[in-house]
């Protein structure tokens, strides 16, 4: 379901664009068609890892940082074992292409 590809030994550590998937309709030999999807990423952290996430996956050409919502601070008493200061929320909503 999920392709995994580990890089090789060679790369280097310059970002690099992700798989796109492969083209589907008339020129795909009768797969089904791709149809949208919407996916929600939510992050949850410090500022300092949030926004280091976010250029993470905007190197490897998944999101663009204008993308992402403005940080919310998320609550106190959320329910966590351990209660941690300072945490930070940001929500992406991502179209994906499903076959």
């Amino acid at each position: 379901m999920f392709e995994y590809l580990e890089p090789d030994a060679s790369d280097d550590q310059k970002a690099r664009s992700l798989p796109l998937p492969p083209k589907s309709g008339a020129n795909n030999g009768g797969t089904r068609p791709q149809t949208p999807e919407k996916v929600r990423h939510m992050l949850y952290g410090s500022l300092a890892a949030i926004d280091r996430t976010i250029k993470i996956l905007h190197s490897f050409g998944y999101a663009d940082p204008n993308d992402w919502s403005d940080p919310i601070p998320v609550p106190q008493g959320g329910g966590d074992a351990v209660e941690k200061p300072d945490q930070w929320m940001v929500i992406m909503t991502k179209i994906v292409r499903i076959e």
